[in-house]
């Protein structure tokens, strides 16, 4: 049976430019701090920007950001606040701090209910951070919205690079475009990561240095705009996705 929601979702994105879905093939390679820097860079940079957090496995961008007080409203559907610059909707508006443990038709059906009542302005640029992994999720949101793109982050490590080439894979099966691969909390001069970008037949968009200063910046996005890895999204920004 078709999900009428379904239906709906293209309706609720269309005035939306660009959506740029930041995935990562496993947790803890800073993916959420890529996706939130992004989407204030390019809200620095003058476009009108939203930022989707779709982690449900373990939501962060409200803290990176300092989204503190932030409500949205209902307005036919719910209508993001706009937090830092950035139009900002998170499942953590309603979940709060309580963990969400969702299992697979829960996790579609959380994806479609929000896909489908959040009412975007005209943006730019969408940005969507995607929970770790090529789950349900990942496989629901190709299924569902057309036209997005997607920017992998890994960290130096070969295994985490193992479960990328995974996902190269299942995104090429299903022709999702793929921007790039971003190369993160990088501490030595090893080209390990970008040669294997490059062998797959991807562009290696960065390498963005280990910043202890980051953990500082948490919160407040004037310092997270001061930190390397703002450096390096700017760049990325400025070569590649602008």
């Amino acid at each position: 049976m078709v999900d009428p929601r379904a239906s709906v979702i293209n309706e609720r994105l269309k005035r939306i430019g660009r959506i740029i879905v930041v995935s990562s093939g496993k947790g803890g390679v800073g993916k959420s701090l890529v996706a939130t820097t992004l989407a204030l860079t390019l809200s620095r940079q003058g476009c009108k920007v939203g930022l989707f957090d779709l982690d449900f496995t373990s939501p962060s961008t409200h803290i990176i950001l300092g989204a503190k007080d932030a409500q949205p409203k209902e307005e036919k559907g719910i209508v993001p606040p706009v937090v830092k610059g950035l139009a900002y909707m998170t499942l953590v508006y309603y979940s709060g701090d309580q963990a969400t443990p969702l299992r697979g038709a829960d996790v579609s059906n959380a994806l479609i209910e929000l896909l489908s009542v959040t009412q975007w302005s005209e943006l730019d640029f969408l940005v969507v951070d995607m929970p770790p992994g090529i789950g349900d999720a990942l496989l629901d949101l190709v299924r569902l919205v057309r036209n997005i793109e997607f920017l992998i982050v890994t960290t130096p490590s070969l295994l985490a690079f193992e479960t990328v080439k995974k996902q190269v894979t299942l995104l090429r099966d299903v022709k999702a475009p793929i921007i790039g691969v971003v190369e993160n909390m990088k501490m030595n001069i090893a080209k390990n990561i970008e040669q294997k970008t490059k062998k797959l037949g991807l562009r290696f968009l960065a390498e963005i240095p280990y910043d202890p200063k980051v953990e500082e910046a948490i919160g407040d996005d004037n310092k997270i705009l001061n930190t390397a890895i703002a450096q390096k999204i700017e760049e990325i920004c400025r070569t590649t996705i602008r």
